[in-house]
């Protein structure tokens, strides 16, 4: 099956009557990379993770890009069956239409199966504007948090919205 470019995907934002705004930059494979783009673009920037549980099902949460995620707990709140891990490359590329590094809350688009669980982290969520990467590391593109919610859905995806567990403080040791 094949899966949206991004111009088709800007297409369908519009389709929607989403407003959305695209730069175009260098590709950026990490968070850390991204910082230029950061500065230039403004609003809330995404990490995406794409994993998987226990039983096989899928989970692509989108958080706020500086938001610690204690992934042990994170199944907990998520309803997932025992500890997550990650999605491979060829998991994220079948049923998202993406490579590693171009993660996305857009790319649920491509699931059309609706194999994929949406997670929308709150703190993100707090953010009038969020961008994400139109299914390339090349761009990001940036809609409002409610644009958003209502592009998810008219894929199908519901997301869940909800406070991610944040890793423990190491409590220093006593004396």
């Amino acid at each position: 099956m094949a899966h949206l470019s991004p111009k088709e995907l800007l297409e369908r934002l519009n389709a929607l009557g989403i407003p959305s705004e695209t730069v175009e930059h260098e590709p950026v494979f990490t968070v850390a990379e991204s910082k230029s783009v950061k500065e230039s673009v403004p609003g809330a920037h995404s990490k995406n993770l794409f994993v998987k549980d226990k039983k096989g099902r899928y989970f692509l949460i989108s958080a706020k890009h500086d938001t610690a995620i204690d992934l042990k707990r994170t199944h907990e709140v998520i309803g997932a069956s025992g500890r997550l891990s990650f999605g491979s490359a060829e998991q994220l590329k079948t049923m998202l239409g993406v490579e590693p590094g171009s993660v996305t809350a857009f790319a649920v688009v491509n699931d059309t199966e609706g194999k994929v669980t949406m997670v929308l982290d709150a703190n993100l969520m707090e953010h009038e504007r969020v961008n994400f990467h139109p299914l390339v590391n090349s761009m990001t593109t940036g809609v409002s948090r409610e644009d958003l919610v209502k592009f998810l859905r008219s894929t199908g995806h519901d997301p869940m919205i909800l406070r991610l567990p944040e890793p423990a403080a190491e409590l220093p040791d006593a004396p």
